[in-house]
């Protein structure tokens, strides 16, 4: 929550995109990984105070959430690289291009230490 709180802090308004199910299941990283269904994860994200919508993405990259919205910041984590441009760079940040073509920021805001999910998946093993 301190990640999506400082991401909040950086705009007027707080868009979150969210995977759905069958994107997160695409992605490959095991069916351990979908804890939770995609209402149960925006029902927790909308109940934020500083969060005002929650949307869905179904592709494997929010790429036509950004392309709708232009936002004005672009927000990800510090494990990705906003002044990367090599769009099949691991580090590069989808979207980061027409956020800037469009006048706007792109951020990494550094990660907290023990709260990934896989991190709690580990946790939960041991």
């Amino acid at each position: 929550m301190t990640y999506l709180a400082q991401a909040a802090e950086l705009g007027d308004k707080m868009i979150v995109a969210l995977n759905t199910d069958a994107s997160v299941q695409r992605q490959g990283k095991g069916e351990e990984r979908l804890i939770n269904k995609n209402d149960a994860r925006a029902m927790v994200l909308a109940s934020l105070g500083f969060v005002d919508v929650v949307v869905f993405f179904n592709a494997d990259t929010p790429l036509s959430v950004i392309e709708e919205l232009k936002p004005d910041v672009l927000v990800k984590g510090a494990d990705y690289n906003p002044n990367e441009t090599d769009k099949n760079s691991p580090t590069y940040i989808v979207g980061s291009d027409i956020v800037r073509e469009n006048g706007g920021e792109v951020i990494a805001i550094p990660l907290v230490d023990g709260f990934s999910t896989t991190s709690i998946i580990e946790k939960l093993k041991g």
